[in-house]
C-alpha cells in the first residue's frame, strides 16, 4: 500500500472494509440458518421453548469457538510459513 497515493489508499481501504462486511454477513447468515434448522422445531408459538433456546445457545457457542480456533490455526500456519520463507497459498 506504500506505493499508492492517499486517494488510492482510501479507495482500497473502503473496498477491503466492504469485503470484510460482506464476509461477516455471509458467515452470520450461515450461522443463523444452521442453528435455526438444527434447533427450532415447534412453530405453534412465536417464542422459543427452553429446549430450543438451549440448543441455539450451544449451537452459536460451538460455531464461534470453532471459528476462533480455525482463525488461530490459520495464523499459526501463516506465521510458520513466513518464518520458513514460504509464501502462503503456494
Amino acid at each position: 500500500m506504500d506505493n499508492l497515493n492517499a486517494s488510492e489508499q482510501r479507495e482500497l481501504q473502503g473496498r477491503i472494509e466492504k469485503r470484510q462486511m460482506k464476509e461477516f454477513m455471509t458467515m452470520y447468515g450461515k450461522l443463523v440458518q444452521r442453528c435455526f434448522d438444527d434447533c427450532v422445531n415447534d412453530f405453534t408459538t412465536k417464542s422459543l421453548h427452553s429446549k430450543e433456546e438451549g440448543c441455539v445457545m450451544r449451537c452459536v457457542d460451538k460455531f464461534l469457538k470453532g471459528s476462533e480456533r480455525l482463525g488461530q490455526r490459520w495464523q499459526e500456519q501463516n506465521a510458520a510459513m513466513m518464518q520458513s520463507g514460504q509464501m502462503p497459498g503456494r
